[in-house]
């Protein structure tokens, strides 16, 4: 079945490839270098590219065409370019090119091209470098798809070795990064050298555009695939200091499936032997003087969790009830408050909220991630100002001692990833008297409730004089002064004995 797999895999490559070939040039640019490289140490699979491009035609050119075919695109999480500024060099977000999704004329219909706005036009014999970054969620796939507790875990990962693009590449290199040394197979071409765990492909000259040669590679990776299926992460601002973070999350192995019995006994015994593949705990990073840290699950609170942190960050260790294996399943919910100061600003008369959009998890894929910001009860123009594209809309939280309700920002994403932890903000007006309902609403009700009081003791409630319930009060109220007047009586007596 494995081995009919890969070549049913191979052949709709080829086929790919064979069409590619009838794809036409695009334009005068060339890439007179291109350095790619693949991050496959965890589930996520990260692929950094250095493109260096040249004008060679008499027209000038503003942007450069990137291509990735449709079966790769389904899995693309995130795609950015910047300026190269050496290697080792840290780049600032704000230093990023617009990408944008266009369909140009003429282009294979199996691809999606993406263009990458330059700082500023090429003209003839211009050329530019930058850092293409494309980050995939799901791209590892489990082979064999079902595994014991004792085997490892090896996954298949496919690429070209030759650089997909519609312009003509001079010289290109590419190189693999793997979490293991232990290799199962790999395709070797021309050029094909491997370093402990690391594959290189290259370099190789004059390729015409569209050139496409693919790669397979089944490697051991025994890191963890936790996937979350849905996290719904609700933020909510009180004026009064401090901002609430609730976040529920329904977690699942999405490596090789766990299949026969589970042995609890071999698993403490030799985890790394009986349980490699499995995972028994979380890493959260937390922003600093973060408090108020709670962690449990469906059935209660959970006390297998550890928090340490120091003045730059807060880090919380989170164990679920039991390890999980390929294709097991949990859900729990975390919750921790943090400063308001730190995160609610003013400008020009509107507030602002600064807080990051994806979880503090990490390396987890999310499938579809919502967060929902609740801002107080008055709060008006409302926006949102967002680093990537998010699903938006609105709703209403009635809380405590609210009238209308509390404005929801509500903002969805699919296939997120730790890249996609960046600040957003949500601007929003809001009126200082406003924060004075609540504490009015607490002392006029504290007020009534005393009136009422005061009024129920000193009022006769009775309906009338002469009916049944007043005059029954009233001999009532006679035998227990009678009985009263006795008691006293008998005490004297007893006194005077």
């Amino acid at each position: 079945m494995g081995v009919r797999r890969k070549m049913a895999l191979r052949f709709d490559l080829i086929i790919f490839t064979i069409l590619l070939f009838a794809s036409p040039v695009l334009s005068d640019l060339i890439l007179s270098k291109v350095d790619r490289r693949i991050d496959l140490t965890s589930q996520i699979v990260r692929i950094t590219s250095t493109l260096k491009v040249e004008n060679e035609g008499s027209e000038p050119v503003s942007e450069v065409l990137l291509a990735f075919p449709d079966l790769q695109v389904k899995d693309l999480a995130l795609l950015k370019a910047s300026p190269h500024e050496g290697k080792g060099k840290v780049k600032s977000l704000s230093a990023s090119l617009p990408v944008e999704n266009v369909k140009p004329n003429g282009m294979p219909a199996a691809l999606t091209f993406y263009a990458v706005k330059l700082p500023k036009a090429l003209g003839k014999g211009d050329s530019y470098t930058f850092d293409v970054l494309a980050v995939f969620a799901h791209a590892l796939r489990p082979f064999p798809e079902k595994i014991t507790q004792a085997d490892i875990q090896l996954v298949v990962f496919q690429e070209s070795a030759f650089y997909l693009t519609p312009y003509v590449v001079k010289v290109q290199s590419l190189s693999v990064k793997l979490p293991e040394s232990r290799i199962e197979s790999y395709t070797k071409l021309e050029n094909t050298k491997i370093h402990g765990s690391e594959i290189k492909y290259g370099p190789y000259e004059n390729l015409p555009s569209f050139s496409y040669s693919p790669i397979v590679v089944h490697f051991e990776s025994n890191q963890p695939f936790a996937v979350a299926q849905e996290v719904v992460r609700e933020i909510e601002i009180s004026h009064w200091g401090n901002v609430q973070v609730t976040e529920h999350y329904k977690l699942v192995h999405g490596g090789a499936q766990n299949k026969g019995e589970f042995s609890r006994l071999d698993y403490q015994a030799r985890p790394t032997i009986r349980g490699a593949s499995a995972f028994k705990y979380l890493i959260a990073k937390m922003p600093p003087r973060v408090h108020s840290v709670y962690y449990r699950d469906e059935i209660g609170n959970i006390s297998t969790s550890n928090l340490w942190g120091d003045s730059k960050k807060t880090e919380l260790l989170i164990e679920p009830r039991y390890p999980l294996f390929g294709g097991w399943r949990t859900a729990f919910t975390i919750g921790y408050g943090l400063p308001l100061k730190d995160f609610l600003f003013e400008l020009e008369g509107n507030r602002f909220l600064n807080i990051t959009f994806g979880s503090p998890m990490n390396e987890l894929v999310i499938d579809n991630l919502i967060v929902k910001v609740v801002l107080p009860e008055g709060s008006g123009d409302i926006s949102v100002s967002a680093p990537f594209p998010v699903n938006q809309w609105e709703e209403t939280k009635l809380s405590h001692l609210d009238l209308t309700g509390r404005p929801v920002v509500v903002l969805q994403k699919t296939n997120v990833v730790p890249e996609h932890n960046q600040f957003f903000q949500v601007y929003y007006k809001f009126s200082k008297l406003s924060m004075l309902r609540e504490p009015f609403m607490l002392i006029f009700g504290f007020f009534s409730l005393f009136v009422a009081g005061i009024v129920y003791m000193h009022v006769d409630m009775s309906i009338s004089k002469s009916s049944a319930a007043y005059l029954a009060r009233l001999q009532w109220d006679e035998v227990s002064m009678m009985c009263w007047v006795k008691l006293q009586s008998s005490m004297k007596i007893y006194t005077l004995d």
